[in-house]
Order: C-alpha cells, then sequence, then structure tokens
C-alpha cells in the first residue's frame, strides 16, 4: 500500500517536514516514491507549499494520506477538489 506522509528533515529542536509518497512498509525518514510538498510548523502561520497537481495524482491512483498528511491536504484545498473530480467521474 502506498501512503502520503511526512518524514521529518531539519536540525535537532527545529523541526521541519517533506510531505512525501511512500511505501507502507518504509521507515518513516526511509525511502520514498516521490515528495509532494513541505510543512514548517515553526513558522507563525506554518507554512504549507503542496504540488496539488503531484497530490491529486497520487491520491487518484489509489495512495492514503495519514491523519495529518490529510489534515495538511485539506488545509492546502487537495483534498476538496480531488472529492469534487471523483464525484464527476462516477456520474
Amino acid at each position: 500500500m502506498v501512503k502520503i506522509r511526512l518524514r521529518r528533515v531539519g536540525a535537532k529542536g527545529q523541526p521541519s517536514y517533506r510531505l512525501v509518497v511512500a511505501d507502507a512498509r518504509a521507515p518513516r525518514d526511509g525511502a520514498f516514491i516521490d515528495i509532494i510538498g513541505h510543512f514548517n510548523p515553526l513558522t507563525d502561520p506554518e507554512t504549507v507549499v503542496i504540488n496539488e497537481e503531484k497530490a491529486r495524482h497520487w491520491l487518484s491512483k489509489g495512495a492514503q494520506p495519514t491523519d495529518t498528511a490529510a489534515r495538511l491536504l485539506a488545509k492546502a484545498g487537495v483534498m476538496e477538489k480531488s472529492k469534487t473530480s471523483k464525484e464527476k467521474t462516477e456520474s
């Protein structure tokens, strides 16, 4: 199974995360398939940059986002757009 999840990068005490597509069996900071964005929780407000085209592509291929990744995708508006596109293709 393919997951969309966070991969920690950055120095000790200064976390920053990449939003990656990875095999569910791979370790958190291990092998990944594609980088679709990044997230910095230390800025005010927190910085979220997501490549919507890549995110929608992987969601359409069946990638399952983790809870935190789903929250970030929804904040960027990717989840709503993917739901409406699925509804259009099913109709």
